[in-house]
């Protein structure tokens, strides 16, 4: 007699409701909360290594900009550690790696001040061109998207990067190159992500 198995029914999922902002970025759904929206030092003060801004916005397939995504990032120092037990090596004090902005709700924009990350070390001991590491959500979007930030004047770092190199269309990897400006005598990259249609920025399974 074959044996009857009980299973439990499937929690139903849904996409992320009203709270988010106020439970992640509380000062940008209008509470006043903390002195600073968690997740904004990225590098604290003793960071050392070049300063950047990097910015950018999302847009969607039709080009048009998607005005309530959430972008986390994780990045190393100027030397290549992250902060983490496991990270390479040690780093400054107030370093974090990690920070959080939300789009501006009028334009769409997306913003934030950090230094430019050196050389990491892979898992298989391969050296990774300078990058950041961006998850991306928003309404709509269920399931989080990964994807990376490279330097588009890090040209031979980039061409030995083992993660570009997963990319077998050449001209995709492209999508993955923050392009690089100068404004009141401050480097400025700029990322514009697309999340689908022509030129679709390029997203990580992970």
């Amino acid at each position: 007699m074959p044996q009857k198995l009980d299973y439990l029914a499937e929690t139903p999922s849904q996409t992320a409701g009203p709270y988010v902002h106020i439970g992640l970025a509380p000062g940008a759904a209008g509470f006043d909360i903390y002195r600073q929206e968690l997740g904004w030092d990225i590098t604290g003060p003793h960071a050392k290594g070049e300063r950047i801004r990097v910015e950018g916005i999302v847009m969607d397939g039709t080009g048009s900009p998607v005005k309530d995504v959430m972008l986390e990032v994780w990045q190393a120092n100027a030397d290549g550690h992250y902060a983490h037990p496991e990270g390479g090596g040690n780093v400054e004090d107030g370093f974090r790696g990690w920070g959080r902005v939300i789009t501006d709700f009028e334009t769409g924009e997306w913003g934030f001040d950090t230094v430019k990350p050196g050389s990491t070390v892979g898992r298989d001991a391969s050296h990774q061109a300078p990058h950041l590491n961006l998850w991306i959500v928003a309404r709509g979007i269920n399931i989080g998207l990964n994807t990376r930030l490279y330097f588009e004047d890090e040209p031979e770092a980039n061409a030995k990067d083992p993660v570009l190199n997963l990319i077998e269309w050449e001209r995709r990897r492209a999508t993955l190159l923050a392009k690089k400006t100068e404004r009141d005598g401050k480097t400025v990259y700029r990322f514009d992500i697309k999340l689908q249609g022509e030129d679709e920025t390029v997203f990580f399974d992970v």
